[in-house]
């Protein structure tokens, strides 16, 4: 008689693999972020691919409806370590809310596809079909993305941790001409911490653990989103692992890297940083001395979180023509 299934990976609780290959995922989370909205800001929900059941958030500030003008779109990708963190918990909404009144955006928040059931590339994948989702013509279903309404041609991309993975591969996508996006023009990309690895750590790796995160939980993450047998240095791991491409021939839009001086992703976001421009790229890198993982998403409206929104609003007039 064979053993019962038992835990192989546990994800605080959140996540679990058994080992039979059965996934538990907790949905009731007492979470320690509250939604905080002023009520300056509509949303509202869609379908972008029904074949997967793929959904997305908009967000619009309200301003823009008693005096109308055209804004610019921002896409927002969650982190999560590519295995928890959908669109609709509350740091992700109170992030989006934020980031739609003080960047005077229309933010779009997809979902994607997680792991261990859907390992990478499958998110990547993922927020390609968001981008091409929104190259198609939209304005007949819902008037926030009519021609009237936003500049297709002002479209920026943001992503948090391992959503600053996925804005990472969707710029070498983009600018490798694989994606292709109709009237849509992404003018840049914003990281924020975004989550890289490699299998030699890094400094910031082996210091000390943060209140949210630790090393366990980063090879964890790893360990249930790469592709079977692979290691920390895959190209959808490592930007500059020994297989991953050249990244000189890729004509990258400008990026906006942004990461806490306490994350443990630091050095890797500082490297990556330092790796393009040496290449001639054109990419910012800008540090909050003593922040940790997550500073910006669960507390946006703190007032580092308010430098950060003057960062990237900066980066956005900046690049927007």
């Amino acid at each position: 008689m064979g053993s019962l299934p038992h835990i192989v990976e546990d994800c605080m609780g959140v996540l679990q693999l058994y080992s039979d290959g059965t996934v538990y995922r907790r949905h009731q989370i007492d979470f320690p972020f509250p939604v905080v909205d002023d009520s300056s800001v509509a949303f509202k929900d869609f379908v972008f691919d029904k074949k997967l059941d793929l959904s997305l958030r908009l967000y619009k500030p309200k301003f823009a409806n008693s005096a109308p003008k055209k804004l610019p779109v921002v896409f927002y990708f969650h982190g999560g370590g590519f295995c928890v963190g959908p669109r609709l918990w509350p740091n992700c909404h109170s992030c989006c809310l934020r980031l739609s009144s003080g960047l005077e955006a229309v933010v779009v928040s997809p979902d994607y596809r997680l792991a261990p059931e859907h390992k990478l590339p499958a998110a990547i994948d993922d927020a390609v079909r968001a981008v091409e989702w929104l190259a198609e013509d939209n304005s007949c279903c819902d008037a926030w993305l009519g021609h009237d309404a936003v500049y297709l041609d002002r479209v920026f991309v943001l992503g948090d941790s391992s959503g600053g993975n996925m804005a990472h591969h969707l710029a070498v996508r983009v600018g490798s001409g694989l994606v292709k996006t109709g009237p849509v023009r992404v003018r840049g990309f914003v990281m924020l911490a975004p989550f890289f690895g490699g299998v030699v750590r890094t400094k910031s790796e082996d210091g000390p653990s943060e209140a949210l995160l630790n090393l366990e939980i980063l090879d964890r993450f790893w360990r249930l989103s790469m592709p079977e047998g692979e290691t920390r240095d895959h190209p959808l791991v490592n930007p500059f692992g020994p297989n991953s491409p050249n990244l000189e021939k890729v004509a990258f839009d400008p990026i906006l890297v942004i990461v806490g001086g306490n994350e443990m992703l630091k050095d890797r976001a500082e490297n990556y940083a330092k790796r393009l421009k040496e290449m001639g790229k054109k990419i910012d890198y800008v540090e909050f001395e003593g922040k940790e993982h997550g500073f910006f998403t669960n507390d946006p409206y703190s007032e580092i979180s308010f430098q950060v929104l003057q960062v990237i609003k900066w980066f956005m007039l900046e690049n927007s023509n």
